[in-house]
């Protein structure tokens, strides 16, 4: 194939072109769910999205004749570094058509502008970073990806590994049925839990913003609080958390998003949210008037969910309060009329979770992700 011309983008314009770039190398794939190119767009805003106040990023794109055939961002964390002293680059939203000297070109763009900014590694894809939609596909290429996960090629591993990249980590996708997670020990141990705590679960109420407010708090310092120990996590700072939340507030519903208190002290909570990808997947355009249309006229289609997040305190890790959450989960998202969850991302080496989710659960590991490095020196 001929050689292609790798381009550094940084003007509005440009970066709407990135981005609609997907549609060029998923048009015949029918897993694709097309992203809201306005959501998408908020990923590169410097000025407004708060992420770029500790971090920075390059966009390239690669061209043959006029037109894109693949694209990368290198990113530099700096929080990410501070926190757990390294020099981690990143690379994220990589699209290519099937072609190594393609991909060759894009990661060496990418490899090199992390080298310049002093950097060790190069990790990826995060896009941008671990709070967001993470890693290849390595499993499960015939099913459209949940809401906030992705879904990219098999040969992508082939491309990154041809390149030199090594596996860093795997991360697990469960998927819970209300058919089969309320096993006879789940319910056992719910009410063993329960009386042992005292513990009591509450909904956020989004029509109440005072209250909103103080529970958007108390969820960024669980979140912030249960994660830290975890690989690769970075502490989200308040600016970010809220930026975040405000995306998330359209989609959420009261019933999929608990907190839960002993002695009136909230120590974990549970983000599900609806799967709404079901209907998207039906915005062929990417707008945001037609995945309003989509959602409208689509609901019926949702029956499922995702478990974005679930944290418990450090010194309530052990209680098995987790299990108070997952069961209240299931049984409101029963009520709203989903069939199943999914449970993700677990860390492969998380043993804790892995092992509740199967044995305690019933899940289904149906799904697997990805995340590689790459040395630079």
């Amino acid at each position: 194939m001929a050689n292609c011309t790798i381009t550094p983008i940084s003007d509005k314009k440009d970066i709407r072109r990135f981005i609609k770039s997907q549609w060029l190398f998923y048009k015949n794939n029918p897993c694709f769910v097309p992203p809201i190119i306005s959501e998408e767009m908020k990923n590169f805003d410097k000025v407004k999205n708060p992420l770029y106040e500790h971090a920075d990023y390059q966009l390239y794109i690669a061209e043959m004749d006029g037109e894109i055939v693949g694209r990368i961002a290198a990113i530099e964390n700096r929080r990410h570094n501070e926190i757990h002293n390294d020099k981690i680059g990143f690379f994220g939203f990589f699209e290519c058509i099937n072609d190594q000297n393609v991909a060759n070109a894009l990661f060496d763009a990418a490899k090199q502008w992390l080298i310049d900014k002093g950097e060790d590694v190069m990790r990826g894809p995060t896009n941008p970073t671990f709070n967001d939609v993470i890693g290849f596909l390595s499993s499960a290429f015939d099913q459209p990806p949940v809401i906030l996960s992705p879904y990219t090629p098999e040969y992508y591993l082939t491309l990154s590994e041809n390149y030199g990249f090594a596996k860093a980590k795997e991360l697990y996708a469960y998927k819970l049925t209300q058919d089969s997670f309320r096993s006879d020990k789940l319910l056992r141990m719910k009410d063993i839990i329960a009386e042992r705590t005292k513990a009591v679960i509450r909904q956020v109420n989004f029509k109440d913003k005072a209250q909103l407010a103080k529970d958007i708090k108390y969820m960024k310092d669980l979140y912030n609080a249960a994660w830290q120990p975890n690989w690769g996590f970075v502490k989200m700072t308040d600016a970010e958390f809220d930026f975040l939340a405000n995306s998330l507030i359209s989609v959420g519903v009261s019933e999929l998003t608990l907190i839960l208190e002993v002695g009136g002290v909230p120590i974990a909570f549970a983000l599900a949210l609806p799967d709404i990808n079901q209907a998207l997947i039906y915005n062929k355009s990417g707008s945001m008037l037609g995945a309003g249309w989509c959602l409208l006229t689509k609901k019926k289609k949702i029956n499922g969910c995702r478990i974005i997040v679930l944290g418990v305190t450090p010194e309530y890790q052990k209680s098995g309060v987790d299990v108070l959450l997952y069961h209240t989960i299931g049984a409101n998202a029963d009520k709203l009329g989903y069939d199943w969850g999914d449970a993700s991302w677990i860390l492969e080496d998380n043993v804790m979770m892995n092992r509740g989710l199967t044995q305690t659960m019933n899940g289904d590991r149906y799904k697997t992700f990805r995340i590689y490095d790459y040395p630079l020196k």
